[in-house]
């Protein structure tokens, strides 16, 4: 029988401005990606030219079927002077939201993804109390020009991602000293292979230099947080959420989590009940006011007496590195939903593969189970693929391919694959 989705239930694909826009010069990853001893394998420049060719991008979204894009609204263009903000950027992203009314393409808007203005970093960043009202007065601006045309905001992506990455370098410094390490392995649902030790220190100070500050002050979003800029964190989206409701209180509000599927083996138990507290049940008091969570997922993680374990040889992986499972995505909807009655967007999921086959049969095992969660009576709303096209992926550069859309970043020619028009046709008849 054939397994179909609401009329009004949202299916589409996501990006992230730093990823698609290219010459994104004010931001925070641009002077990391162009110092000396840069961590990044290559720089974004002029990315996949979505600043110049998104009605072109939308238009073919829509085409496939699809009625819902999430994007980001870049800071570091809106801003890119601290108190300066910039008439034509504003505008801009008005003519794409107006862009995806034209397509009848719901947008959903993101107004932090990773990448953060240069000057706010040389402010202190992601630890500093004033990062909470300078994203106060971005989101006021940003809001006060275009709250007509945006139904829902994603205040903040991957607000667990400083704990992860934390995470991750920890792991990593314990598989350089094993003797079966491999350091290109990346162990992260986003593009951050940070497993270069040897230049580590030399790239750190270069971060001061790059900043003007003392590099131990240095605080991009994407790096280990202390408690209090965890905390901070979420601060800046509960002053986020307050202004956007102060100025149109329609807006659904929410944000967004990077959570695995984490699955125990016998003696796996405490430690799979520490990442998921980790992962989502601390950030919960924050979120009461909120209009719906933002579920990001890309596999699982198995848990044994000593924590996670990693795959054995038999295990189908992703051109990322990590296990193809599709399955996740439903395991972390209903986790989520024991947790959360509200709505939930599904706001990733993906996979990196050059084999588009490979990607047709991860979407339709994904929405299965998204299927199944909604049959069970979970609040289930939307579904954005990640990503609408191959793209930036911050540290490992062009070489990932998530992408419903190839592109020839030589000409910038847009290549549809097969897997967008799979995911419309789930859309409008079902899997």
């Amino acid at each position: 029988m054939t397994k179909t989705f609401s009329s009004d239930f949202m299916i589409g694909a996501a990006t992230a401005a730093h990823q698609v826009e290219g010459n994104n010069i004010h931001s925070d990853f641009w002077a990391m990606e162009h110092m000396p001893y840069s961590m990044y394998k290559e720089p974004s420049l002029l990315a996949v030219d979505h600043y110049q060719r998104y009605s072109e991008d939308i238009r073919l979204l829509a085409e496939a079927g699809l009625n819902t894009y999430r994007f980001s609204i870049e800071w570091a263009r809106i801003e890119p002077v601290k108190g300066q903000y910039d008439p034509k950027e504003i505008e801009h992203y008005k003519l794409v939201l107006e862009c995806c009314h034209r397509n009848n393409v719901t947008p959903i808007v993101t107004l932090h993804h990773f990448s953060s203005p240069k000057w706010l970093i040389s402010e202190g960043g992601w630890e500093s109390e004033a990062t909470i009202e300078y994203f106060g007065n971005y989101c006021k601006f940003v809001i006060s020009e275009l709250e007509q045309l945006i139904p829902y905001i994603c205040t903040i992506n991957e607000a667990n991602m400083g704990k992860q990455v934390a995470k991750i370098m920890k792991r990593m410094a314990a598989a350089a000293s094993s003797s079966d390490a491999k350091p290109d392995s990346p162990e992260v649902q986003v593009g951050l292979n940070i497993d270069m030790k040897s230049r580590m220190e030399k790239y750190f100070l270069g971060l001061g230099e790059v900043f003007g500050i003392d590099p131990r002050n240095v605080h991009p979003f994407l790096t280990p947080r202390t408690e209090n800029g965890e905390r901070i964190i979420m601060l800046c989206h509960e002053r986020a959420r307050s202004v956007i409701k102060e100025i149109n209180p329609s807006i659904q509000v929410g944000i967004t989590f990077s959570l695995y599927d984490h699955q125990a083996l016998p003696g796996g138990e405490a430690s799979v009940d520490l990442e998921r507290y980790e992962d989502l049940l601390n950030y919960l008091p924050y979120l009461q006011e909120d209009d719906f969570i933002g579920v990001q997922n890309y596999s699982r993680k198995i848990h044994g007496p000593d924590g996670v374990i990693k795959p054995d040889e038999t295990v189908r992986l992703t051109k990322m590195g990590y296990e193809n499972y599709p399955e996740a995505l439903g395991n972390v909807i209903r986790f989520v939903a024991k947790h959360w009655t509200k709505p939930i967007i599904v706001t990733e999921n993906g996979i990196s593969t050059d084999n588009d086959v490979d990607r047709v049969e991860f979407i339709e095992q994904a929405l299965t189970g998204v299927h199944q969660c909604i049959e069970e009576g979970i609040n289930v709303v939307g579904y954005t693929y990640w990503s609408l096209m191959d793209n930036f992926e911050w540290q490992l550069g062009y070489d990932q391919t998530f992408g419903l859309i190839a592109v020839d970043r030589a000409t910038q020619t847009r290549y549809p694959k097969q897997s967008l028009s799979y995911l419309g046709a789930i859309k409008n008849k079902g899997l």
